[in-house]
């Protein structure tokens, strides 16, 4: 049996993060993983969300090509991982591991860390096909 506590989610975000290979290792280490149940109102409210279900995870920070250090950033960078959203999308593609779904959206909200766009993503990411 698949385990989906909060606990469960961290170790597969932090054994996605460690599964990158090291040049972006190394970078992604600096972002801290929070693990929610549901994203808060004020971020789907900020992202025109309706659906909770539609948001399983979020970069939120400064994206490394747009650092400055003259302007430090007033947070660390953080990617939230909304554990019921992607409980609800496993149970619904039924084709891939937990393991494999919170890696992709580690991976995905890893990207935009580093600068990418959703469109960028998406230009290489066959997890959508």
């Amino acid at each position: 049996m698949t385990r989906t506590d909060p606990d469960a989610f961290r170790d597969m975000a932090e054994h996605a993060l460690n599964s990158l290979p090291d040049p972006f290792r190394a970078h992604a280490a600096q972002v801290l993983l929070r693990i929610e149940d549901w994203p808060p109102q004020d971020i789907l409210q900020d992202m025109q969300i309706d659906d909770p279900l539609d948001l399983t995870g979020l970069y939120d920070g400064v994206p490394m090509p747009f650092k400055s250090v003259s302007d430090p950033a007033p947070f660390p960078d953080t990617v939230w991982l909304f554990r019921e959203p992607i409980l609800n999308e496993w149970r619904d593609r039924g084709t891939v591991t937990l393991q494999e779904l919170v890696t992709h959206v580690v991976v995905h909200e890893i990207a935009h860390h580093f600068g990418w766009s959703d469109d960028d993503i998406a230009a290489i990411d066959p997890w959508w096909e």
